[in-house]
């Protein structure tokens, strides 16, 4: 199923992210950048399963590493230190991250 997700991707949409922003104590001025900001999501797999996951822009790239379901340390693109775990449901790649008392879960599913 990961092989679904493989590929190059383009944000079609982002709902209540700058809400999502402020949440995080996320300032004004990077507010404002990240609103405008549509990264392009590069998804690879090695030889070995493990997941390779770049959001790019022309104001970062962060990328990721990781196997299904084993929670290892992130550092987010604001720089927050998280427990992340991806796992695959209902045909979306989760990403659910814990850090300080709070969660955040990500969703991202493609269209094919």
């Amino acid at each position: 199923m990961v092989d679904k997700f493989v590929g190059t991707w383009k944000m079609i949409s982002s709902e209540n992210f700058d809400d999502y922003m402020k949440a995080l104590g996320v300032g004004f001025a990077t507010r404002q950048v990240g609103n405008r900001t549509k990264p392009s999501l590069i998804i690879n797999m090695d030889d070995q399963g493990m997941i390779c996951l770049k959001s790019q822009s022309t104001f970062k790239t962060v990328e990721v590493k990781f196997n299904l379901n084993e929670p290892f340390e992130e550092t987010t693109a604001d720089d927050r230190k998280t427990m992340t775990v991806f796992s695959l449901e209902n045909c979306k790649l989760v990403q659910k991250q814990k850090w300080d008392g709070k969660e955040t879960t990500i969703e991202r599913e493609g269209f094919w």
